[in-house]
């Protein structure tokens, strides 16, 4: 089983930038879709934005041209850029990771956007 481990999150106020990471334990990243999903208390969890093996990208219509995702085969990490941040940003990001038709996900980071 993969070991996802994030780290990045925190408090910002509106308009500002974090940046999320996330990496991957064992040497079978390169061949790993992933994916960053939130959830709000209260709320289903939301996929946020995925990248494939060959690097596709797609974006919720709600972040697209504010967060960027990328990843960094060679340091088995995988980055949400989160710029012009609002405050319905606010919530618990995870990062999912998938291979060999197995799930793995990361415990999850608070990121709260908050004048």
């Amino acid at each position: 089983q993969v070991q996802l481990v994030e780290s990045g999150g925190g408090s910002v106020q509106p308009g500002g930038s974090l940046r999320l990471s996330c990496v991957a334990s064992g040497n079978q990243f390169r061949h790993m879709f992933m994916a960053w999903h939130r959830q709000d208390p209260g709320k289903q969890r939301e996929l946020v934005a995925s990248i494939t093996t060959r690097g596709t990208t797609t974006y919720v219509g709600s972040v697209k041209g504010r967060f960027s995702i990328s990843r960094d085969n060679a340091k088995s990490t995988v980055y949400l850029q989160m710029n012009s941040l609002k405050p319905e940003d606010t919530a618990v990001y995870y990062c999912y990771g998938r291979v060999n038709n197995r799930d793995s996900w990361g415990q999850g980071a608070q990121v709260t956007v908050s004048s």
